[in-house]
């Protein structure tokens, strides 16, 4: 499937006061990548925007593996693993050694902006763009 990883600095501001990553902020970390996945392929959020289409996200499951602290510069791979019927990305967050911190999936319908419709299959556009990078 399609990946894509990108790098994360952790901040002061991402911590809580116990100096770790807040569990709050990792959903932040996922969406960069998950937009980054999706710019990869020529669909972000611009043109799921003029595409008349929404992509909710309707399930997140995180696995917080080891905690992320302010010394970390982090790297979240986004892999999509479905696109047919519905959106599922899969995340791993790792640190610089390649140690596994968190797991992590969303699931997201296709949502037609018109009529505010759940769609069971994913429109043509998207579809042509995934299937471009198979």
């Amino acid at each position: 499937m399609i990946s894509v990883s990108v790098a994360i600095k952790v901040q002061f501001y991402d911590l809580d006061p116990m100096g770790i990553v807040w569990h709050g902020n990792y959903p932040r970390y996922l969406e960069q990548a998950r937009s980054a996945l999706f710019e990869k392929i020529s669909f972000g959020y611009r043109a799921m925007a003029d595409s008349g289409y929404a992509w909710p996200i309707v399930d997140i499951r995180i696995k917080y593996v080891r905690p992320i602290d302010i010394s970390q510069t982090v790297t979240v791979t986004a892999t999509l693993v479905e696109y047919e019927n519905r959106l599922k990305v899969n995340y791993i967050i790792t640190d610089t050694d390649g140690a596994i911190l968190t797991k992590a999936h969303t699931t997201q319908v296709t949502i037609d902006r018109a009529n505010n419709e759940l769609c069971f299959e994913t429109p043509a556009a998207l579809v042509e763009k995934v299937r471009r990078w198979l």
